[in-house]
């Protein structure tokens, strides 16, 4: 075989270096660095809160294969700050040859005003002013209700209330997320006046019973204090509080209606309320998520021995798991308990399970558990039925709200729970027996996270019903 001639072996050194250009083009890249991220439409929210919601950073080295899900990811981080109704995460470069992206985040922002009329029930849910209450007007709550969502930019809220009918309240609170360039460190602040001509005296046969008087107040409450928190990465947070609380009665409570409302026959409550609370939440959508979890861990103290009028300590951890069977089918489960670490004998007014706000189990709307302690599991298997973005139009005049993401849910509900009553078992009968109930619901999802549910619920009484419950997260 002859050798190579110069020419060749010329020819031959020639190609080798654009076979690697040619092959450094084409290739395909394993990671991509994001070079700039671009924010469009966030004309109040500061550059810096919106940052801080993402964990998709500047800089950052993404592989590939993990792009879409990352970006999926922190768009619903943003969205679960409650100040955007729509968010969109684009590429809008992808440089291959030097392996860098440019992240463009568009915003339609959040209506953060909410000036809104107050006209609301004040009994623990509507069924029971429907049923028990005859949907009596005299159980209404009306009045102006401020909120500002986002008021400097920062995610801080700030909300006021001016309140008459059933209950008169006036209350103002504070929270901002961030102290100055820390965007860790956020503090809180609050106070509260109520007084009602109402009052719920005593539960019996699992009942709440009322009593009213159209002259004398027989129930005032005051609280003030405030807080810190601290926030960790994206989903741990820490806050702690310390309140001043003063509950007063009218002494015909004492007398005629319920000697143990407060202990001793007192007619005034005062303590100190110290609580901490650690979370660590990684729903992928807080109204309604569909996958992830979230741990809460609370130490509550009221009393501190300087007024000894009050006594307890409670320890309470609750914890949710979502789990994504489908693209359209999630199964939802919800565990929670607390345990009083002072077992002495408690005030009526303090003494409390199951059947106030969120702790109640589906079937049992009608009833109050009271208890020292308490544990429930609710579980719901949810089918997204429907799925679409509304366009309203000229037909709505606010900007924020012409697009409405809109849901339809049916799920099935099966819950179990059970309270540990130490003092009241003689007129009330659900407590330290294991509870059931459950039934098939629609829920409707609007705006992202406004829900409306329509549940059918039954119990191991044999009882059913149709129950309405709502969440209007402002």
């Amino acid at each position: 075989m002859s050798d190579p001639t110069p020419s060749s072996l010329l020819r031959f050194l020639i190609w080798i270096p654009l076979l690697f250009i040619v092959d450094s083009l084409f290739a395909q890249r394993d990671s991509i660095t994001v070079s700039e991220i671009i924010l469009d439409g966030n004309r109040k929210t500061k550059r810096q809160t919106i940052l801080r919601e993402m964990d998709l950073k500047e800089g950052d080295v993404i592989a590939v294969t993990d792009l879409s899900t990352i970006i999926e990811t922190n768009r619903l981080q943003l969205l679960n700050t409650g100040l955007f109704i729509l968010v969109k995460i684009n590429i809008k470069e992808w440089n291959d040859n030097f392996g860098k992206i440019k992240i463009v985040v568009s915003f339609q922002e959040n209506w953060f005003i909410y000036p809104a009329p107050i006209f609301e029930l004040a009994d623990r849910n509507f069924n029971i002013w429907w049923v028990e209450q005859n949907r009596s007007l005299r159980r209404v709550n009306y009045g102006m209700r401020f909120y500002h969502i986002n008021l400097t930019g920062r995610r801080d809220r700030l909300k006021t209330v001016v309140q008459f009918g059933f209950t008169r309240k006036y209350e103002i609170s504070y929270t901002l997320p961030t102290i100055g360039n820390n965007p860790n460190l956020g503090v809180v602040g609050e106070a509260f006046f109520a007084e009602n001509k109402d009052i719920g005296y005593k539960t019996v046969d699992n009942r709440l019973l009322f009593q009213r008087f159209e002259d004398n107040i027989l129930l005032r409450r005051f609280r003030i204090g405030g807080g810190i928190s601290y926030r960790k990465g994206i989903f741990q947070y820490h806050t702690a509080k310390l309140n001043f609380h003063r509950n007063t009665i009218d002494d015909y409570v004492i007398r005629e209606l319920n000697d143990k409302y407060f202990l001793h026959g007192d007619t005034r409550q005062r303590l100190f309320y110290f609580s901490y609370n650690y979370t660590f939440d990684n729903r992928d959508f807080k109204p309604y998520p569909w996958k992830g979890q979230i741990l809460s861990v609370s130490f509550e103290k009221e009393g501190f021995g300087i007024f000894k009028e009050r006594n307890g300590m409670y320890l309470t951890t609750s914890y949710a798991k979502y789990f994504p069977l489908s693209k359209k089918i999630s199964l939802e489960a919800i565990a929670k308990t607390r345990i009083a670490l002072l077992r002495g004998t408690q005030p009526y007014n303090n003494y409390w399970a199951m059947g106030y706000e969120e702790d109640f189990l589906r079937g049992y709307e009608f009833y109050v558990i009271d208890g020292l302690d308490y544990f429930y599991l609710k579980t719901s298997l949810r089918f997204q039925v429907f799925n679409k973005e509304i366009n309203w139009g000229n037909l709505m005049l606010i900007p924020q709200f012409k697009v409405m993401p809109f849901q339809v849910y049916l799920s099935l509900n099966n819950d179990i729970g059970i309270a540990n009553d130490t003092q009241f078992t003689d007129i009330n009968f659900l407590g330290n027996r294991w509870l059931w109930g459950g039934g098939p619901a629609l829920d409707f999802v609007f705006y992202n996270d406004k829900i409306i549910q329509f549940q059918y619920s039954l119990n191991q009484l044999g009882e059913n019903a149709l129950f309405l419950h709502y969440k209007f997260n402002f």
